[in-house]
C-alpha cells in the first residue's frame, strides 16, 4: 500500500500547479482522498477532500474558488488542481486516503490512515 504525490514545484504568484496522488498496491475505489499541507513552523492543515462514494468535494475556506480536487479511479489517482496561487500556499502537500464521509458543507469526516510522502509547493512573490 503506497501513495505517491507528484506535481509540486516552484511557481510565481498567480500561477497554477496540478498535484497528483497515485495509489499502488490497492484500489482507491470507495475511499475518500484528502489533501493536506504543512508550512514551516505551522501545523498541518486540511486543504480539501473528496468522497469515494459520490465525488462530493470539500474545500477549506483558504482555498475555496482557487483549488479543485478530483479523482480518476480508473487510474487509481487523485488530483489537486491549484490556481491563483499565493505565497501563503507555500508548503509541503500531502495526500491521504481513508474511510468516512465527505460533504461539501459538512466537511471531511474521514479517518485518513494512509499517507504519501509529500511534495513541495513553493510560490514566489
Amino acid at each position: 500500500v503506497q501513495l505517491v504525490e507528484s506535481g509540486g514545484g516552484l511557481v510565481q504568484t498567480g500561477g497554477s500547479l496540478r498535484l497528483s496522488c497515485e495509489a499502488s498496491g490497492w484500489s482507491l475505489d470507495y475511499y475518500a482522498i484528502g489533501w493536506f499541507r504543512q508550512a514551516p513552523g505551522k501545523e498541518r492543515e486540511g486543504v480539501s477532500c473528496i468522497s469515494g462514494s459520490d465525488g462530493s468535494p470539500y474545500y477549506a475556506e483558504s482555498v475555496k474558488g482557487r483549488f479543485t480536487i478530483s479523482r480518476d479511479d480508473a487510474k487509481n489517482t487523485g488530483y489537486l488542481h491549484m490556481t491563483s496561487l499565493k505565497p501563503e500556499d507555500t508548503a509541503v502537500y500531502y495526500c491521504a486516503v481513508g474511510t468516512g464521509s465527505v460533504s461539501t458543507l459538512g466537511g471531511c469526516l474521514v479517518n485518513f490512515d494512509s499517507w504519501g510522502q509529500g511534495t513541495q509547493v513553493t510560490v514566489s512573490s
